[in-house]
């Protein structure tokens, strides 16, 4: 196992979900996705875990969020999360609710665990009862051993890739490992978006802790991304901590509580960048960074409206350092700035210093825009609040890959 080493945490080389002590994944093909690809994945730690959860924001939220967010708020606790593809089981009215608690129960007798600490998830086609038969044969096919690859590679949708990140960090003289994987490709937009985030930890953490840690850190990392602006059905996040390395309990006040923070902070920014770079058709990463803003939530205004601006991503995608589109789309942001303090960077040139345009090499600004990492740097000069977020370019393969997405 290679690590790299950051300043309070160290990177674990191809971590996985099952990075942490005492957690098990894989997944299986039950036929729900075409040409036999692996198509329901699941989660399981030996014992029960201290569990939060983040949920989407949209009005149709899917049968397995309500289900998995009831078996959480019974005990704080979850033991094992299945997760199945192609299939979203949203807007499915009652049977659909019906299939999500079935899915659960019979998943909970297949992994010998209470009923109450079992989580579903479901991610795919809208609008579409589940597959039960399938559904049922598949979670019976479900053993007590499997790949953490699989797991990540079960959970796709139109992604192109698994999307996979581990960290490790010393608490209380003891190693803690914290692990993730993801799917996300479109209908991506903050305020979580057609994403599945699970992230593990070996960690002693209470769940109200945890609970808090978790939107504190979704705020500055799945809040915000967007690939497309359409926020979706079955967005959520899970965390499991299941207490293993042994640490003396953490919260808030423990004296190693900011390290422990950072390492599950990136962690959770690594994943939500991969979903970014992951949009349907993109061919680049699109970091905005805003600085000096009257707050950090008016520079999250501006750092999700920039991303989120197909002019910008189109633009992007074209390499054309149209910086006019930037400051129109923090215009119309929402935030509070003076436009005659504003700067904007396309990596480190300048194209506009204090609200007036600046003489900038047209090319090799559009040089720095065919980077597969396009950093967006604005400057407001009215605080000290400060956001970064991420998104993709806008290809013509996102209309290609939508247009045909049922079919």
């Amino acid at each position: 196992m290679i690590k790299t080493a950051q300043s309070d945490y160290t990177v674990i080389e191809n971590g996985t979900i099952t990075s942490p002590a005492g957690f098990q994944a894989g997944g299986v093909a039950i036929g729900l996705r075409k040409h036999n690809k692996l198509d329901m994945g699941w989660v399981h730690s030996d014992v029960p875990a201290a569990a939060a959860g983040v949920y989407t924001l949209n009005a149709f939220r899917a049968a397995p969020l309500l289900v998995t967010e009831e078996s959480i708020l019974q005990e704080g606790k979850l033991q094992a999360i299945v997760v199945n593809s192609a299939n979203a089981n949203a807007c499915t009215g009652e049977e659909g609710l019906a299939n999500a608690y079935r899915m659960r129960k019979a998943f909970a007798d297949q992994v010998g665990i209470e009923v109450q600490h079992a989580a579903v998830a479901s991610t795919g086609l809208i609008g579409v009862q589940l597959p039960m038969d399938k559904i049922m044969a598949g979670i019976q096919s479900i053993s007590g051993e499997g790949q953490a690859d699989d797991f990540a590679q079960a959970i796709l949708t139109t992604d192109t890739c698994t999307k996979q990140v581990a960290v490790s960090v010393e608490i209380d003289g003891m190693e803690i490992t914290i692990g993730g994987a993801a799917k996300g490709s479109g209908m991506i937009h903050p305020n979580m978006a057609t994403m599945l985030a699970f992230m593990t930890t070996d960690a002693v953490i209470p769940n109200d802790a945890l609970e808090q840690l978790l939107k504190t850190t979704t705020d500055e990392s799945y809040n915000m991304i967007t690939v497309d602006g359409d926020t979706s059905t079955n967005d959520m996040v899970l965390v499991l901590a299941n207490g293993k390395a042994g640490n003396e309990e953490l919260n808030p006040v423990h004296r190693e509580w900011e390290k422990f923070s950072a390492a599950f902070q990136y962690v959770s920014q690594e994943l939500a960048k991969k979903i970014a770079r992951d949009g349907e058709g993109a061919t680049k990463l699109v970091e905005v960074r805003v600085q000096h803003a009257q707050s950090a939530d008016e520079a999250r205004k501006i750092g999700k409206a920039v991303v989120a601006s197909n002019l910008v991503k189109a633009a992007v995608y074209g390499a054309d350092p149209n910086w006019g589109r930037i400051i129109t789309a923090a215009g119309y942001s929402g935030a509070s700035f003076a436009p005659e303090k504003i700067s904007v960077w396309l990596g480190d040139i300048i194209v506009v210093q204090e609200g007036t345009p600046t003489l900038f090499d047209e090319a090799k600004a559009s040089g720095h825009l065919k980077q597969e990492t396009v950093i967006i740097t604005i400057d407001l000069q009215e605080g000290n609040g400060e956001a970064t977020a991420w998104g993709c370019d806008l290809s013509y393969d996102y209309v290609k890959i939508n247009a045909s997405y049922r079919t």
